[in-house]
């Protein structure tokens, strides 16, 4: 009886709070007519058809995209400000990765059979062999090679690796009589 008491006791309370609430229109009404003008912060682009009636606009080579050209110029940029490092990193594709040593040599054998124009390199980091194909500042650079390769090792992976920079000569040593303590 007292539970039953107790739950008409709240539901009446529930009740009376639902009428207190009133609902108007009044909020709705008040931006009923609101405008704003946003054109100050809209993002502004040129159009396409003025612009390609410019002569300044320079248009693709034939056989040749954009892409190829912004690749390119990164590229360049890249080798010019990291010319004088020793090492760089970047990217390779890794073809093996195992402890099976006749497995690496079978795998660096087919890279030869299979693609004889992709020099492949064999490293030894104990305890396992590496195969890999290629030293590239980026992914984009990789991806021609990896797609190539893995139809016929399903393992093949694109990694990043650093590389001794081609030409780099060790800088003189410094005789002990030079050495400044």
């Amino acid at each position: 009886m007292k539970s039953s008491s107790s739950a008409l006791v709240i539901l009446v309370f529930l009740m009376a709070s639902c009428a207190g609430i009133k609902k108007s229109g009044s909020t709705v009404d008040a931006y009923e007519n609101y405008q704003e003008d946003l054109t100050e912060s809209l993002i502004q682009f040129p159009d396409l058809a003025e612009l390609s009636k410019k002569s300044e606009v320079e248009t693709p080579k034939e056989g040749s995209l954009a892409v190829d050209e912004d690749l390119e110029f990164s590229i360049n940029k890249w080798r010019e400000n990291y010319s004088a490092e020793r090492y760089w990193s970047g990217f390779t594709v890794l073809v093996y990765s195992g402890v099976d040593r006749d497995q690496a040599f079978k795998t660096r054998n087919d890279l030869y059979t299979y693609f004889p124009d992709m020099k492949s390199d064999m490293q030894y980091q104990q305890p396992r062999y590496l195969v890999k194909i290629g030293k590239f500042i980026n992914r984009i650079e990789a991806q021609p090679y990896y797609h190539q390769l893995k139809e016929f090792f399903p393992s093949a992976r694109i990694i990043q690796d650093r590389f001794q920079r081609e030409g780099y000569v060790n800088p003189e040593p410094i005789e002990d009589g030079q050495r400044q303590n």
